[in-house]
C-alpha cells in the first residue's frame, strides 16, 4: 500500500538535492570549464527519487584568458593531463602554463599530453610518421586512440634563453598545433600536437574534482576528439542561466507540495492521538 507520508518524505530528500544541484549550477555560472549538473529521475511508490546526476557535455563561450598559454577547445572532447602516478584525467578547462622546467601543465601540477611532430607536422610514433588521412579518419569514425602521448614541453636554454635552444617565441593554433618561431616569425616549425581526447559516452565519466574527469566502464575507453584549439582563451561555464532558473521552478513548487503534505499528515496524526487519548 501506498503510504502519502513516506512518498512526501522520498520527494522532499530528492528534491533538496535537485534544487542543491540547481544551486551549484548556478554559483558557477561564470566557472571557466564548469560542466552543468542535470538530475535524472525515476518514478518509485508515486514519489520522484534521482536516479542519478550527469554532467551537461555542450559547449562553453570563450574568453580571453590569463595568458598565451591557456587553450580552448571548441568542438568534442576533452584535454588529457597525466597525473604524478601516471594516471590519466580528462577536462575542458585549458588552463595550462609552462613551469621553470619547460613542462605544460594545469593549474594542479598536472602534465598536458600530446604527440611529439616531426618538421612536416606528422604526429611521430617512434621513428615512423602516423598518416595525417588516416589520423583523421579516424578521428570522424570515432576510433580508439593507440597512439602514446607524452609530456609537452619547452625548456629554455640558459645560454641564450631561447625555447628548445632555436625558437624565439611559440603559437598554438588550429587543431592544437604548437609552433616554435624563430627569425622574427620567418621560421615555423611544428612541435606538438595538444593530445585531445572524446569517449563514446562522456556522460559515463566519473568526477573526481570540478572539471576532472577519469574514465569508467560506463564511459567506455577514449577515441580521438575532433575540435579545433585556439590559444589565449579559455572555456566559459557550459550553464545556462535562463534555463536553470526555469528548471528551479519545478523542484521548488514540488517541494511546496511535499511540505504541504507531510504538514497534512502530522495534523493527522495528532488528531487521531487526540481521539484515541480522549
Amino acid at each position: 500500500m501506498n503510504d502519502s507520508f513516506v512518498n512526501a518524505l522520498n520527494t522532499q530528500k530528492s528534491t533538496s538535492d535537485w534544487i542543491d544541484a540547481i544551486s551549484e549550477n548556478l554559483m558557477n555560472i561564470y566557472t571557466p570549464g564548469y560542466r552543468e549538473t542535470q538530475a535524472t529521475f525515476q518514478t518509485f511508490l508515486n514519489s520522484s527519487i534521482i536516479d542519478g546526476f550527469n554532467k551537461k557535455t555542450g559547449q562553453g563561450k570563450s574568453i580571453p584568458g590569463t595568458s598565451n598559454e591557456n587553450v580552448f577547445l571548441e568542438g568534442e572532447g576533452f584535454f588529457t593531463l597525466r597525473r604524478d602516478d601516471g594516471k590519466l584525467v580528462y577536462s575542458r578547462l585549458g588552463e595550462f602554463t609552462f613551469d621553470k622546467e619547460g613542462v605544460y601543465r594545469n593549474r594542479d601540477g598536472m602534465a598536458v599530453q600530446g604527440y611529439i611532430l616531426n618538421d612536416k607536422g606528422e604526429i611521430m610514433q617512434g621513428t615512423k610518421p602516423i598518416d595525417a588521412d588516416i589520423y583523421a579518419e579516424t578521428g570522424i569514425k570515432g576510433g580508439a586512440v593507440n597512439i602514446p602521448t607524452t609530456n609537452i614541453k619547452l625548456w629554455i636554454d640558459p645560454n641564450n634563453g631561447k625555447y628548445l635552444g632555436k625558437y624565439d617565441e611559440f603559437e598554438i593554433k588550429g587543431e592544437g598545433i604548437l609552433y616554435g618561431k624563430a627569425n622574427g616569425g620567418k621560421t615555423v616549425v611544428p612541435l606538438y600536437k595538444i593530445a585531445v581526447m572524446n569517449f563514446h559516452n562522456p556522460e559515463g565519466l566519473y568526477e573526481i574534482k570540478q572539471g576532472q574527469f577519469i574514465q569508467t566502464e560506463e564511459s567506455g575507453s577514449p577515441v580521438i576528439g575532433r575540435g579545433e584549439v585556439r590559444g589565449g582563451l579559455l572555456e566559459m561555464s557550459n550553464c545556462d542561466f535562463k534555463a536553470n532558473i526555469a528548471y528551479y521552478q519545478q523542484p521548488k513548487m514540488q517541494m511546496d507540495v511535499s511540505n504541504k503534505i507531510i504538514s497534512t499528515n502530522k495534523q493527522l496524526l495528532q488528531e487521531v492521538l487526540q481521539l484515541i487519548s480522549s
